[in-house]
């Protein structure tokens, strides 16, 4: 442990992040030096993503304090059987992430890309996407939610699905799967749209749809599935509009894909205000 990825005041508590990053195994020790609390990690790639994730969570995952399933289960098989489409989607993820070796391995990362792209040097280089759609590509309008960069990004998306999905396939069964679809096909048009030619990936677009999708709905057709623990909603947005500040790309901690954040929340709340308000009228 000899990278340090956070110092903090000695009065700072850091239980709730610590039991986090035990959640997701990252590994870690926490020292004094100096009159303060060192929380070291073993390498620099690690302690940068530790920064990042402190910066969004604090106090810990909030959804680990507040478990969501509506059916409770003693093991995790069952409840792996109890939500087979969201357990689906997270087997997708994982076995995309061994395949593209979380996004180093990039000759298998540029089949799942929005656009194809070639290397050449140290750059890449885009084909233009109405090539590869022409061409009968379309899973890539798709695939780049399932694409993800250090085992960090995949573990916090799959934790925060697996937490959302559950409670959206506990209520409405196999909407989940056309959910997540529509929102990893809007986030992905949207960030393409404006962001242009990137490599970009990541489920954080659909999880903003499907973290819309039970706020909307809950405040008009009240369900207590997507009844969120309280300051979910609240700490996401804070987030969505420190990314869209620019401060973390600024700070060094990584690009954002801001339009598929945007695009994922915006289509959520509006399949959640129709959600909603089908259920209550039929109530």
């Amino acid at each position: 442990m000899k990278i340090e990825a956070l110092r903090l005041p000695l009065g700072t508590d850091l239980s709730g992040f610590i039991a986090l990053l035990r959640r997701v195994g990252v590994p870690h020790r926490v020292s004094e030096e100096g009159g303060e609390q060192v929380l070291w990690v073993p390498d620099p790639r690690l302690a940068q993503e530790v920064n990042l994730l402190y910066a969004r969570f604090p106090e810990g995952d909030p959804l680990g304090a507040h478990p969501a399933p509506p059916q409770r289960t003693s093991g995790i098989f069952s409840q792996l059987r109890q939500s087979p489409l969201t357990s689906l989607v997270l087997l997708a993820t994982l076995l995309v992430a061994a395949l593209t070796l979380l996004g180093e391995n990039l000759a298998a990362v540029g089949w799942l890309t929005f656009q194809e792209f070639h290397i050449q040097g140290d750059y890449l280089y885009f084909v233009p996407l109405s090539e590869s759609l022409s061409a009968g590509q379309w899973w890539r309008l798709l695939t780049p939610m399932l694409i993800h960069f250090g085992w960090l990004h995949l573990a916090m998306n799959g934790l925060w699905y697996w937490e959302l999905g559950r409670r959206i396939e506990a209520r409405q069964g196999a909407l989940l799967l056309l959910l997540t679809l529509l929102f990893g096909l809007a986030s992905n048009v949207a960030q393409y749209l404006f962001g242009g030619p990137a490599l970009f990936g990541g489920l954080s677009g659909v999880l903003y749809g499907l973290l819309g999708h039970c706020w909307i709905f809950h405040r008009i057709a009240p369900a207590a599935a997507y009844r969120l623990p309280p300051g979910v909603v609240v700490m996401m947005l804070i987030w969505l509009l420190v990314c869209l500040s620019g401060l973390v790309t600024a700070l060094g901690l990584g690009a954002i894909a801001n339009a598929a954040h945007v695009a994922g929340l915006v289509a959520g709340c509006l399949t959640g205000a129709i959600g909603g308000a089908w259920a209550r009228r039929r109530s």
